[in-house]
């Protein structure tokens, strides 16, 4: 315990070696230590003539994303399918990985490992970063001598969630840039450019036409009150994003009308379905229990009304009830996953039917966000001509009436 408690305090340094075998051959490489006279004992009691030791202070570097963590758990998986030991593999991954943070936190894993600790525990010490499905897997797998099998079972969970969380994402990222620019457009129609058009106009000594001097009208309240536009924008979107994070009747509300929304409500609800089936299929395939399983099932699913369906099976199931009558009780499920998971448990392959669900939802999502995007194009183009069309030709209507006149 103290060794473990000595190398938490110890500064996250990595330290470049270059020295020579005993064969006499350069070698280099990295290693994670307290100081130089560490790193220099150490490669001693290898064998190695140290030439050179330089230290590399780990900063910065951003944020560890879910890409990174399915990288290193395809790259754990396969090495130790390879028959490289735990902690070298760890050691491998961590030398290769170009986020700094990443490095740090492997090496973290690994320390702990070295000093005793098992692999889901060290994991469970990071849950930002290892949620609890993934270190339950571990466990599962640690437990059962498959620890290899859960790893490739891990990577393959982690690769298909963020592809369809990537899917999901390119859908909606579209749509949502071109209403930032129309509207930074708009802001700078309504600044700069109609109070040029209000000096011009005001020489014609005329009657203006109404969509101008409506256009107008806005125009000069932007002018004079756009610090408070702004401040209600950026502090409303602010406090709207606070509460949605942190409020349980606000998230389920919100995930209702995801859920409810025209075209974009069935992208939302298959992705879910997908998201659900897979960790369940993962979980299940791995040997957790089904009601332990469901804990991790509902908050994967990344939908509320999911997540409480999902607690109403985890009562039902504990205390006897088939899968399939809690989820139909439910109502949140379609036609297709009751059947599939009917069948998965007649049968005795719950996995694999769910797993083939969870297979036809990704392709369902896949092909809904090739057709969203050919879609959204037009209704965009419609949009944007409506609104930035709309306010230049009220704009000019009163020079083609002066051409008319003339």
């Amino acid at each position: 315990m103290a060794t473990a408690a000595a190398a938490r305090d110890i500064k996250d340094f990595v330290f470049e070696w270059e020295g020579k075998d005993k064969n006499g051959k350069v070698v280099r490489g990295e290693v994670r230590s307290g100081g130089e006279a560490q790193v220099s004992a150490s490669l001693r009691r290898q064998g190695i003539l140290v030439t050179k030791v330089r230290k590399r202070r780990m900063r910065g570097g951003s944020s560890i994303k879910q890409k990174d963590i399915a990288i290193f758990t395809r790259q754990l998986a396969t090495m130790m399918k390879a028959g490289v030991p735990l902690l070298q593999a760890f050691d491998i991954v961590a030398r290769g990985a170009t986020n700094p943070r990443l490095t740090k936190l492997l090496t973290e894993i690994r320390t702990d490992v070295e000093t005793g600790t098992s692999l889901s525990v060290a994991f469970r010490k990071h849950p930002m970063q290892f949620n609890a499905l993934y270190c339950n897997l571990v466990e599962a797998g640690e437990q059962g001598g498959i620890l290899e099998q859960l790893l490739e079972r891990l990577a393959i969970y982690e690769e298909k969630t963020l592809q369809l969380k990537n899917k999901v994402k390119s859908a909606l990222i579209y749509p949502a840039a071109v209403l930032v620019v129309a509207f930074v457009v708009l802001t700078i129609i309504m600044i700069f450019v109609i109070p040029a058009f209000k000096e011009v106009f005001s020489s014609f000594g005329a009657d203006l036409p109404a969509p101008t001097l409506a256009v107008m009208w806005m125009s000069e309240k932007f002018v004079a009150y756009w610090y408070i536009i702004f401040g209600v924008l950026i502090g409303g979107s602010y406090f709207f994003i606070q509460s949605w994070r942190r409020s349980e009747r606000m998230q389920m509300a919100m995930d209702r009308l995801f859920l409810r929304m025209p075209v974009f409500g069935d992208l939302v609800r298959k992705a879910v379905l997908a998201r659900w089936t897979r960790t369940l299929s993962t979980m299940f395939g791995a040997g957790v229990p089904l009601v332990e399983a469901l804990d991790s099932v509902g908050g994967a699913s990344g939908n509320a009304v999911y997540l409480q369906a999902t607690e109403q099976i985890q009562k039902e199931v504990s205390t006897g009830t088939a899968l399939t009558m809690a989820m139909q009780n439910t109502g949140v499920f379609p036609t297709m996953v009751l059947q599939m998971t009917s069948i998965g448990e007649e049968s005795g392959s719950l996995d694999h039917m769910l797993g083939k669900a969870a297979e036809f939802y990704e392709d369902e999502v896949d092909e809904m966000v090739k057709g969203l995007s050919s879609l959204m194009e037009p209704f965009i183009i419609v949009i944007l001509g409506v609104l930035i069309g709309g306010i230049v030709v009220s704009m000019y209507l009163p020079i083609f009436k002066l051409g008319a006149v003339i």
